[in-house]
Formats: C-alpha cells, structure tokens, sequence
C-alpha cells in the first residue's frame, strides 16, 4: 500500500513540475484546491483521505505563499505583473518551481509517513486551518475570492 502511494505522490509531483514550468507562469490552477469542506464532511472521511487531502492543502500552501505579494490568481505570468520575460527571470522562476517541487516531494512523503498517527481529529482541525488559511490568502488585498 505505502509503495503505491508513494508512486502515486511522485507521479503528481512530475505533472505539477512539468505543468508549472511548461507555462512560464508562477503557479497553475491545478496546484489549488477544488472544494473546501466542513467538519461534518471530514469526519465521514477515512483516515487515508484525510491524509491525502491534507497533503493538497499543504502543496496549494506551499507554492502559492511565496507569491501572495505579486498576486493570489493561478496562471498569472511574469509579463501580467509587470516583470521582464529576459532568461534571467526565467531561469530564476523554473529553478523555484524544481526546488518547490522537491520540497513538495519531500513534504508529502513526510506527511504520508507521519500524519497518519496522528489522531483523526487533529487530521481533521488541521485540514479545515489550512482550507482558512487557503481561503484568506484567495481573498487577497482587494476582497475577492
């Protein structure tokens, strides 16, 4: 069970890295999540799911923080915000998006390892905090979601 998990993990890691460098953009939409939830719904969850949407809360935490001060949007380039496309630039961002990734990689594997001790509830609580925090960096300074 833990070796396809672990394939699993590290076949979304390659589709996050190709999909995000492939574009030249700061992050995609497929590294957001699609659905917040409510306690009532995680608590119907089994423990394994709740790993699992506990390691896309952390992965969408992950990669959008660093940029929350340019924008909170997915799919947003360096041009749209105002910076210089040069090779510099684009060097600079697509070796961020490798180091995101293999801390991503490297995040999740110590989640699936680790989390699933964890007791459910605090599995739970720490998912719903980090759908808050997900929520407010979304909002953004200018309110919208």
């Amino acid at each position: 069970m833990k070796s396809i998990t672990t394939v699993f993990f590290f076949l979304f890691i390659v589709t996050v890295s190709f999909s995000q460098t492939k574009k030249n953009i700061l992050f995609d939409q497929s590294t957001m999540i699609n659905k917040f939830h409510t306690i009532d719904e995680l608590e119907d969850l089994k423990k394994g799911e709740l790993v699992k949407l506990y390691i896309e809360r952390a992965n969408e935490i992950i990669t959008v923080l660093p940029y929350i001060a340019l924008t909170n949007e997915a799919n947003v380039s360096l041009s749209d915000i105002g910076i210089k496309e040069n090779s510099d630039n684009q060097k600079l961002l697509k070796k961020h998006h490798e180091t995101t990734t293999d801390a991503f990689g490297s995040t999740s594997n110590l989640i699936t390892e680790f989390v699933p001790y964890a007791d459910t509830e605090k599995i739970i609580w720490s998912i719903l905090y980090y759908e808050e925090m997900i929520k407010k960096i979304r909002i953004g300074v200018n309110g919208n979601f």
